[in-house]
């Protein structure tokens, strides 16, 4: 089998690949992450996703598959990335409170020294209960908001503020692992199960 490489330092990414017996390299992307308002939130999450496998992808040649994911959410269009500070995240949650929003994630699977270069996107749409002032600062107390774009993970304690999805929950997590299989499969003839 073909060694897989993570082109993300995320902890919750590699785990997901875990569970599929993938063991991946990891190599976290220094690229300066620019998002360029111009284009589409699917575009913008295709390009940082491309942006990192590509940067990576320079590093390899004997036949890995780099993988690239960047997970964007959006409110009406505006991204909201992860908060700069506590103060943020306050504002971004009472945002989403009964409302729904998007979560994309870009993926881009690249083989060094070849041709093959998949760019592709998921996108969940997610909806937020009904936040009242203690609840989104008794989240803010867990922390689990740092690092999170819109502020909240789903797979942890944040699962509280989601009322309903509409897709991939993987995808909300920030792998759509049900399309990165069918990209793996089509292209590298790899299947993660």
């Amino acid at each position: 089998m073909n060694t897989i490489v993570l082109a993300s330092s995320s902890p919750r990414r590699r785990d997901l690949l875990k569970k599929y017996n993938i063991k991946p390299i990891i190599v976290k992307p220094s690229i300066e992450e620019k998002i360029n308002l111009h284009e589409s939130t699917e575009q913008i999450a295709m390009s940082l996703a491309f942006e990192k496998a590509s940067h990576v992808a320079n590093g390899f040649n004997q036949g890995e598959i780099i993988i690239g994911a960047d997970t964007v959410v959006a409110y009406k269009g505006k991204i909201l990335g992860k908060p700069k500070d506590e103060e943020d995240a306050k504002y971004m949650l009472k945002l989403l409170s009964d409302k729904e929003h998007e979560v994309i994630t870009g993926l881009s699977l690249i083989k060094p020294n070849s041709n093959i270069k998949i760019i592709d996107y998921e996108k969940t749409i997610v909806k937020f209960r009904k936040l009242d002032d203690r609840k989104i600062e008794k989240y803010i107390k867990t922390k689990e908001y740092i690092d999170k774009a819109g502020a909240y993970g789903i797979q942890g304690v944040g699962g509280i503020l989601v009322e309903k999805i509409y897709g991939c929950y993987f995808n909300v997590v920030g792998l759509p692992i049900y399309k990165l299989d069918i990209l793996l499969e089509r292209y590298f003839d790899i299947q993660l199960l």
